[in-house]
C-alpha cells in the first residue's frame, strides 16, 4: 500500500542534564573508525490504549528521551574527523507525524519500504548520531521509530539504548548503566580507512518468512551425517544462512554475462563481547562486531560447496586471538582485496553479508503501554544483506534480504526459495486489534 504521512512537528531533543566536562570527548574505537556512518533503523508497532492518549504517549517518550540522552551522552553530540565524538549536546532529532491510514494496514502487508515513511530522515543522510519519529494512525495506534548511526555503536549497543529508554518511560529505576569504553578495550587505529562508497543501484529490501517445519526441514538437509555416532547438527541460522547464500548465488548466477562466474564469500557479523579473554560486558557501548568470513569450497563434495563448514569454522576462528589482534591494531581491512587479486578474470568476488539478530531483545520495548505487537527493519542502504530476526510466532524465522531491483526481481521468482519461504505475509497480530 502507498502510505501516506503529514509532518506534525520536528525538534531537537537535547540532554536533561549538561555533559560534564571530563565527559565531553569520546574517543572511537577502531572498529567505530571502520563503520559505515549509514543509520540502522527499527519500528516498533503499539495499538491504541485507553489508558493514554497519542498526544500523551509522544509527549511521555520525547521527554523521556531527554532523560535517556544524558545516560548515553555521546547520542547528542557529533562525530570530528572519525576520531572522536564531540559530546556537546547539541542533541537529536525527534519528529511527530501522523499518517493517513491504520495500523491493520500496515500489518495487512508489512512491507520493509513502507516502513521507510516511519523515519524521520533518509538512512544515508547523517548529520545526527540518533534520529528519532513517532507517527500516529488514524487508528490510535502508534509506531514508535529509532536510528542510530552505525558509526557509534552495533545491534546490541542499539537495543541497549532502546530498552532502557523504555524503562526510563515508564519509571523503572533499574536500567542498567553503560559503559563508553570501547577505546580502551579496542583502541582507535591510525592505518588509513577504506572509504564506504553507498551503493548507486537502485536497492529493494524484501522479507521471507521460514516456518519452525521448514527450519527444521532444513537442519536435516544440512546435517553432516558421515559420522553415524557423532551427526553434526546445524543450528537453524546456520542451516538458514546456507539455504539462502545457495539461493542468492543462483540468481547471481543466471544475471551473469555469458562465460561469467561469481564466487559469493559469506560474511557473518558475530559479537565479539562473549568471545574476548576477559569477557567483555554486554553493557558496553559501541561496535564490537567481527566478520567470520566464509570461502566456497568449490572442491567439496556435499552439493553446497561446504558453505556450511565453512561458515562454522569461520565463526569458530573468531575467538579471543582474534580479538587480541584488534586490540593490537592489526585490523583486516584487505582481506577479501587480497583474495578478490587471485581469482581468474572471468571470476567476480561478491560479499554477502549476514547478521542474525535472533534472540535479540528487540519486542520488549515496554514503554508503559505493553510491548510492541510488531516491530521490524526497513529498506536498508547496503547491498547484498541479509538480517535475520525471530517471527512473532517464536518458532519461525524472517529474512529481511536487501539486494539490487534486478537481482530480487530474479530471487523472487526462485522456485526453491518460494517453495520453502512465505513472501512477505500477514502479520499474526492483526487478529488481536
Amino acid at each position: 500500500m502507498k502510505v501516506e504521512t503529514e509532518v506534525i512537528s520536528r525538534d531537537m531533543v537535547m540532554p536533561s542534564s549538561p555533559t560534564p566536562d571530563h565527559r565531553r570527548k569520546y574517543q572511537l574505537s577502531c572498529l567505530d573508525q571502520i563503520s559505515r556512518a549509514d543509520y540502522m533503523p527499527w519500528v516498533l508497532l503499539y495499538p491504541k490504549t485507553s489508558d493514554f492518549s497519542n498526544l500523551e504517549r509522544c509527549n511521555l517518550v520525547k521527554k523521556s528521551l531527554s532523560e535517556a540522552l544524558t545516560m548515553f551522552y555521546p547520542l547528542a553530540g557529533r562525530v570530528v574527523e572519525n576520531t572522536y565524538v564531540d559530546c556537546n549536546d547539541e542533541g537529536v532529532l525527534f519528529v511527530e507525524v501522523q499518517a493517513k491510514c491504520t495500523l491493520s494496514d500496515i500489518l495487512r502487508k508489512p512491507d520493509p519500504h513502507d516502513f521507510n515513511k516511519f523515519l524521520p530522515v533518509e538512512l544515508d543522510d547523517v548529520q545526527n548520531l540518533a534520529v528519532f519519529q513517532v507517527t500516529c494512525f488514524e487508528c490510535g495506534g502508534l509506531a514508535i521509530s529509532f536510528c542510530l548511526s552505525h558509526k557509534v555503536g552495533d545491534a546490541l549497543s542499539f537495543f541497549m539504548f532502546l530498552n532502557s529508554w523504555a524503562k526510563i518511560t515508564r519509571g523503572d529505576d533499574k536500567v542498567p548503566v553503560p559503559r563508553f569504553d570501547s577505546a580502551e578495550i579496542l583502541p582507535p587505529t591510525e592505518l588509513p580507512i577504506p572509504r564506504n562508497e553507498n551503493d548507486t543501484e537502485k536497492l529493494v529490501t524484501r522479507r521471507f518468512v521460514f516456518d519452525s517445519s521448514t527450519i527444521t526441514a532444513l537442519k536435516e538437509r544440512f546435517a553432516d551425517n558421515r559420522n553415524v555416532d557423532n551427526p553434526i547438527r546445524p543450528t537453524r541460522v546456520e542451516a538458514l544462512s546456507a539455504f539462502v547464500w545457495s539461493r542468492f548465488m543462483a540468481v547471481m548466477q543466471v544475471n551473469a554475462s555469458p562465460g561469467k562466474f561469481y564466487i559469493v564469500p559469506v560474511i557473518h557479523l558475530v559479537n565479539l563481547r562473549s568471545r574476548a579473554d576477559p569477557r567483555i560486558s554486554e553493557q558496553c557501548f559501541g561496535n564490537f562486531g567481527g566478520c567470520a568470513v566464509a570461502i566456497p569450497n568449490f572442491q567439496a563434495e556435499d552439493g553446497n560447496f561446504g558453505i556450511l563448514t565453512q561458515i562454522r569454522e569461520s565463526v569458530k576462528n573468531v575467538d579471543s586471538e582474534y580479538v587480541k589482534k584488534l586490540q593490537q591494531r592489526d585490523v583486516p581491512f584487505a582481506f577479501l582485496q587480497e583474495k578478490a587479486k587471485e581469482m581468474p578474470s572471468n571470476v567476480e568476488s561478491i560479499t554477502f553479508i549476514m547478521s542474525s539478530l535472533c534472540r535479540f531483545p528487540i519486542n520488549e520495548a515496554d514503554f508503559g503501554w505493553g510491548r510492541p505487537v510488531w516491530s521490524g527493519s526497513a529498506r536498508t542502504t547496503t547491498k547484498n544483506t541479509v538480517t535475520f530476526i525471530d517471527a512473532k510466532d517464536g518458532g519461525g524465522v524472517e529474512a529481511w534480504i536487501t539486494m539490487a531491483e534486478e537481482d530480487m526481481a530474479a530471487l523472487e521468482m526462485d522456485r526453491e526459495l518460494l517453495a520453502l519461504a512465505t513472501p512477505n505475509p500477514e502479520c499474526e497480530a492483526i487478529s488481536t486489534l
